[in-house]
């Protein structure tokens, strides 16, 4: 029996509809992504006898997520820092940092971040929060980041694979992780700021 030109408008929309609703599925997938070590900074600050602020870094760290950059929804995250590696140009400094007064490397070579919610800002589609867990000195306890999305393109040469910029920064009591060494007489300030600034690609 011949269709009429109503049945195969119908019959169009139909399909039309179901293609719609499998191009918006397939883009609300989630995707894994993975920090480029090779474009992953790991800043640090705190205050040096109420002097000023002594910057450093740790320059080995690893991590992945699970996020969706089509509805912002992150399903997983982790970060693992060598708390061996770090580095503010002072060696005497350095290994002082890395005693039991401080990171107490031997006993804690890493450092961990676990992600447990990402929420987007309302008022800024590229800004969110970040909550999470951080894991240093044998104690686990929640951190917050503040993050921004910088740029999300596939890359212009070399991988040429999809890519976010993202930085991020949380400021911490490092005493909450019982790394309480100069605090009481402010030679060290407790207050740390951290800030993460990286590439990830997406696999």
């Amino acid at each position: 029996m011949p269709y009429s030109i109503l049945s195969i408008i119908k019959i169009s929309s139909t399909l039309l509809l179901g293609n719609l609703l499998l191009i918006s599925n397939s883009s609300a997938d989630p995707a894994d992504w993975e920090i480029d070590p090779e474009h992953f900074s790991i800043v640090f600050e705190a205050t040096h006898i109420e002097y000023q602020s002594q910057i450093g870094f740790f320059l080995e760290a690893s991590g992945n997520f699970r996020y969706d950059p089509e509805t912002q929804e992150l399903f997983s995250g982790n970060v693992e820092i060598q708390a061996d590696s770090i580095f503010t140009n002072h060696e005497d400094r350095d290994d002082h940092l890395r005693s039991r007064d401080f990171l107490s490397v031997r006993r804690n070579p890493v450092i961990a971040f676990t992600a447990t919610g990402y929420s987007p800002a309302e008022n800024a589609a590229e800004a969110g929060i970040l909550n999470g867990n951080l894991s240093m000195l044998g104690q686990n306890h929640p951190v917050v980041l503040e993050v921004v999305i910088n740029k999300r393109e596939r890359y212009p040469f070399g991988h040429r694979k999809e890519t976010l910029g993202i930085s991020a920064q949380a400021v911490l009591l490092r005493s909450q992780w019982g790394m309480d060494y100069g605090v009481s007489n402010s030679m060290v300030g407790d207050e740390v700021t951290l800030r993460f600034e990286f590439e990830a690609l997406r696999q």
